[in-house]
């Protein structure tokens, strides 16, 4: 048998003729080297990259949107796709570099722990610790095989250009209007699903073209009541209403789902309410002479004092900081916590989510402003993350922001104690010499776990809180 040696050329009844050669140079095909064997050839291997553990507890997530496509080469820690968990939004990173080969899921599927999002080829030697399958073995009988098959690949080139010409031509035709125009939030899709419209149909007048919900209520309008029909419906004499009731089912988005199971769970506690009524005259004083006298104002809210305020009072009632621990339910215990991790309520576009401020005791009022400006507009954009979300101890929820002079709010489960605030509103009030003057008053609602905070311990936290706000002078002897 002849074996082709290392270096050897090629014989001639093995080299191309005049056509074939022609036909590689229009279709841009690579030439047939001469091929020799040794030890640093390259494998190439497939590797899945598996939806690992995204946070405390969550057991599945839902895609919004891949940033990859099948075929499109990927570099490693490089986004793959964006995420929405019942605690936050985020990107998943690429574990390896490679070829994207198939994508085991799409836009909107929930997919849980465990699962393998998509399958990447990869270079074996690159990744030595992911048990590569084993390289072939080669012997020197196979080489004539070899440099034959090299050959008779000749004839698979233009049917393989074709193909490729083919699928470049139907992804064109798959390719979105623009790059931000597949863009949604899950409920967004989920209503899309529900009407069976596609998300290219609609302009988006979202931040980036992104599709809102009232983009898809405005495009149903316009679907179901197109300027024929209105014209026809003002020629004709006015009809009975239809009185038949219509529904359609809407799936939970996973902060939705995140809220059922969060809420269903805190209401098998029993709750203690407490509620007080608390002047703020001064600090509405003291906010408007930041604003002035400041070279460059920063807006100070009402909700960073009081978010101080806890924190100065957590120092005298550290019980209402704490946690229980039924993991063994005949000997319940209490895990008390050192830092003030206190979370702020936040309505956002995607639902209620509360991102906290990370050890307020060593934080002044303007750090305390900052953060929640900092947290507020990740919120708004969807981009608050799981770190962002873990490690709460107690809540504040300023309602009054919206609107609501009272609230019986719902503790966390990982809690014992929250704080709703009401709306400030102006009232006439009796002062100290019995004048009436003008009040600044709101409301603070306090729920505890009636389990561990008896009535007493609660109101005299409510009523620390309350001396600190109503006298923010005294905030100065225990400031850092």
């Amino acid at each position: 048998m002849n074996v082709l040696r290392y270096g050897a050329s090629i014989p001639c009844s093995m080299r191309l003729s005049r056509p074939q050669t022609l036909l590689r140079t229009r279709y841009s095909i690579p030439p047939v080297v001469n091929r020799g064997f040794h030890a640093s050839s390259l494998l190439m291997g497939t590797r899945s990259q598996i939806l690992k553990d995204v946070g405390e507890g969550i057991t599945e997530v839902q895609i919004i949107q891949w940033y990859v496509e099948e075929g499109a080469h990927i570099e490693e820690w490089k986004p793959l796709c964006q995420y929405q968990s019942d605690k936050a939004v985020d990107d998943i990173t690429s574990r390896y570099e490679g070829v994207i080969k198939k994508l085991h899921f799409e836009a909107d599927d929930t997919i849980p722990t465990g699962k393998a999002l998509c399958d990447i080829e990869v270079d074996d030697a690159k990744y030595p610790d992911d048990n590569p399958p084993p390289a072939p073995k080669v012997d020197a009988g196979q080489t004539e095989d070899i440099a034959t098959s090299d050959v008779k690949a000749e004839s698979s080139h233009t049917e393989i250009t074709s193909e490729i010409h083919t699928e470049a031509s139907t992804e064109t035709l798959k390719t979105p209007k623009s790059k931000h125009a597949s863009l949604a939030t899950p409920a967004v899709r989920g209503l899309l699903k529900t009407h069976d419209i596609d998300i290219l149909d609609i302009n988006g007048t979202g931040k980036e073209g992104r599709v809102l919900k009232e983009d898809v209520l405005r495009f149903l309008e316009t679907k179901d009541s197109p300027f024929e029909q209105s014209v026809t419906a003002s020629t004709t004499s006015p009809t009975a209403p239809d009185t038949q009731q219509t529904e359609s089912t809407v799936r939970l988005s996973p902060i939705q789902s995140a809220m059922f199971k969060t809420m269903t769970k805190s209401l098998n506690t029993p709750h203690l309410l407490y509620a007080d009524e608390l002047k703020v005259n001064d600090i509405a004083s003291i906010r408007k002479k930041l604003v002035n006298d400041a070279k460059d104002p920063k807006k100070v809210t009402f909700l960073p004092f009081v978010v101080k305020a806890v924190s100065l009072a957590l120092n005298e009632f550290p019980l209402l900081n704490a946690r229980v621990d039924t993991s063994d339910p005949a000997k319940p215990k209490l895990v008390m916590r050192a830092k003030h991790n206190i979370g702020i309520a936040m309505d956002t576009p995607n639902g209620l989510i509360v991102p906290n401020i990370k050890d307020v005791a060593n934080r002044s009022i303007f750090d305390i402003a900052a953060e929640i400006s900092r947290l507020s507009a990740l919120g708004k954009e969807g981009k608050l993350t799981p770190a962002n979300l873990n490690g709460g101890t107690i809540t504040v929820s300023n309602i009054g922001n919206i609107g609501g002079t009272y609230v019986a709010p719902v503790i966390v489960p990982t809690e014992v104690a929250i704080l709703g605030v009401g709306r400030t509103r102006a009232v006439p009030v009796f002062d100290d010499q019995g004048q009436v003057t003008r009040g600044e008053m709101v409301n603070f609602s306090w729920s505890a776990d009636h389990r561990v905070i008896d009535g007493a311990t609660m109101a005299r936290m409510g009523n620390r809180v309350r001396d600190l706000i109503e006298a923010p002078e005294l905030m100065l002897l225990n400031l850092r």
